[in-house]
């Protein structure tokens, strides 16, 4: 059995055609996203997160919005960028946005992606020590920002106002939290670390590491050599795993004019990002059962237990529902996906 959840990433721009001109209008329309996936039976609403660009920034007011609207569907994060998180605060965001959702929170973190800023984590208080790198600084909050859901004590007590200096832990605390932290993984190197770790697995529509073979197939790797490791690390509960796909079925006149043109996206594309050969996974564009069958065939969406679905988020609330829809009655049944129940 599959899940399958939306992932946005919140662009916002005044320019014709933009349904979203303001960051008013991204911010409350994914709350409207996140009600209609769950009326849809979908299983999860996600957001992606970036520092110092018109898009979705500050996770946690909106992942609560989004819980405090909706009763049954996952809210999360794919991916928050650890180098710019104080690891203590972030704690407590999570831990309440945990309890107001009634433990739904599924928090995808990662060491971040190639972004507009230069240095932009030094900008917020944080940079690596001498010797280290930006992967190192993110994994060094990501291991404090466990060690405190965990409910480690991370600060002596004053004595002066408790009567003893035993460890403290943040507060609140929610129990169950620890196992529903995903780590981004944009190599197989770097998978079979979360694994070790003891995160849940979340892999995009980007690997920055190419060796000739299909993207799918490649992430497929990927997930294989992930679930070895965590078989390895002798860890008593199943991980998740997570993919993400650029799906647009093409029903409508509208749908045909907006994306009717994109056959250039239909294969992988291969490239260099950040000095280094990277792959891009292609998108499914075209007619729903043409997806369907497409889909099924894809290695790593039949590997993974969750497809995250990127959305065109600045066509608007209704497009995007019925866009959704689309997708859950015709597409996401041929591999293996039925509504929550909830919906049903």
């Amino acid at each position: 059995m599959k899940r399958i959840g939306f992932l946005s990433f919140g662009h916002w721009q005044d320019v014709r055609g933009s349904l979203t001109p303001t960051a008013q209008d991204a911010l409350l329309q994914t709350v409207e996203l996140a009600v209609a996936a769950e009326e849809l039976g979908l299983d999860g609403a996600y957001i992606r997160v970036h520092h110092f660009a018109p898009q979705l920034a500050s996770p946690f007011p909106l992942l609560a919005a989004m819980a405090a609207r909706t009763s049954h569907i996952e809210v999360g994060t794919g991916v928050i960028d650890m180098r710019y998180e104080n690891p203590l605060y972030m704690a407590e965001e999570a831990a309440v946005t945990d309890l107001i959702s009634n433990r739904r929170l599924q928090l995808g973190i990662s060491r971040g992606s190639p972004e507009t800023a230069l240095n932009g984590s030094e900008a917020f208080g944080y940079l690596p020590g001498d010797g280290q790198l930006d992967a190192d600084l993110a994994r060094a909050h990501t291991e404090l920002f466990r060690a405190a859901i965990d409910g480690a004590g991370v600060v002596r007590a004053n004595p002066r106002m408790s009567g003893h200096s035993a460890a403290l832990s943040i507060q609140p605390q929610s129990p169950g939290l620890s196992e529903r932290i995903w780590w981004g993984s944009g190599t197989r190197k770097t998978a079979v670390w979360a694994a070790e770790q003891g995160m849940n697995l979340m892999s995009s529509t980007l690997l920055t590491e190419d060796t000739g073979v299909p993207f799918d197939e490649l992430q497929a790797e990927q997930i294989a050599l992930y679930r070895a490791a965590w078989a390895e690390a002798g860890w008593d509960r199943t991980p998740r795993v997570s993919v993400s796909r650029s799906v647009l079925p093409i029903v409508t006149d509208r749908d045909r004019a907006y994306f009717g043109g994109r056959s250039s996206d239909s294969t992988d594309q291969v490239g260099q990002l950040d000095g280094g050969a990277a792959r891009f996974g292609r998108s499914f564009v075209g007619e729903p059962d043409k997806i369907a069958e497409e889909l099924a065939k894809d290695a790593a969406v039949r590997a993974a237990d969750t497809l995250l679905l990127t959305v065109p988020n600045q066509l608007g609330v209704e497009y995007n529902s019925r866009l959704l829809e689309t997708i859950a009655k015709h597409i996401a049944p041929a591999i293996g996906w039925e509504p929550a129940a909830a919906a049903v």
